[in-house]
Parts: structure tokens; C-alpha cells; sequence
């Protein structure tokens, strides 16, 4: 279950983060098979003045529209799974949400199930890959 952060610039209109949402999550669910129903993804937006970032680092000329994700999620992907994820997270906002490939900005943590509990309290090793009685 990737849990998602994505910030984006204050005032993105709710239609436009939900694009934005929906492009990251199918491309989870297409590029790392991740079922459906695991979507978790806190929007924030971020002030003018309050994020600052090179505009060109790595040659890359960014606008002041930058979109940032977050991927948390359990370790064991290959690179080139990742590799793959990335490109269709970037391919699916552009078509989406018209954002620019060069304003997409992703990065990922790993962990492992003794790092989550994702509700009741429980740890979420002894439930790995079950449903709970609510489903």
C-alpha cells in the first residue's frame, strides 16, 4: 500500500489535484500492479515564497508550477520498475492535468511491513495482504 504525499502550488483548482491524483494513481496501479482501492495520497499546497528550488538543476528549466510527489511505500521493487513508475506518473500528468514533464519532481521511500499500521491499531505485519472484517 504506497502512501502518496503530493504538494503542489496554492490555488491548483480541486478539478486540476484531482487529475493530478488520479495520474499518480494509475500509474501505481499499472506500473507496480498496486490494487485499486489503495489509494492514499495527501494534497498540500505550497505558499509563494515558501518552496524554493533551482529552477535549472540537472538542465532541466522548471516553471514556478513544480509538482512534487512523494511515494512511500514497501521495499522490493527493481530500478527498473521504478524507472517505469516515474515515466508514467510524468506521462500521465501531462496528458491529464497538462503538467509539464520538467515540473514533476518524484521521489521515493522504502520500508517494510513492521513499518505500518494502517487502521485498528494493528501492526501491519500480522495483516500483510488481508482484508479487514469492514471490506
Amino acid at each position: 500500500m504506497p502512501f502518496v504525499r503530493t504538494a503542489m502550488p496554492k490555488g491548483t483548482e480541486k478539478s486540476r489535484k484531482e487529475q493530478i491524483v488520479q495520474g499518480i494513481h494509475e500509474a501505481l496501479v499499472e506500473g507496480i500492479g498496486m490494487p485499486k482501492d489503495e489509494l492514499f495520497n495527501l494534497v498540500s499546497e505550497y505558499e509563494d515564497g515558501a518552496f524554493f528550488y533551482d529552477r535549472s538543476f540537472n538542465g532541466i528549466a522548471r516553471s514556478e508550477n513544480l509538482i512534487v510527489v512523494e511515494i512511500t511505500m514497501r521495499r522490493g521493487r527493481s530500478d527498473a520498475m521504478k524507472c517505469q513508475l516515474y515515466a508514467a506518473i510524468t506521462r500521465n500528468l501531462e496528458a491529464a492535468a497538462a503538467v509539464s514533464p520538467k515540473d514533476v519532481f518524484i521521489f521515493m521511500h522504502e520500508n517494510d511491513y513492521s513499518d505500518w499500521s494502517v487502521g485498528n491499531g494493528v501492526f501491519a505485519m500480522a495483516i500483510a495482504q488481508q482484508r479487514g472484517a469492514d471490506s
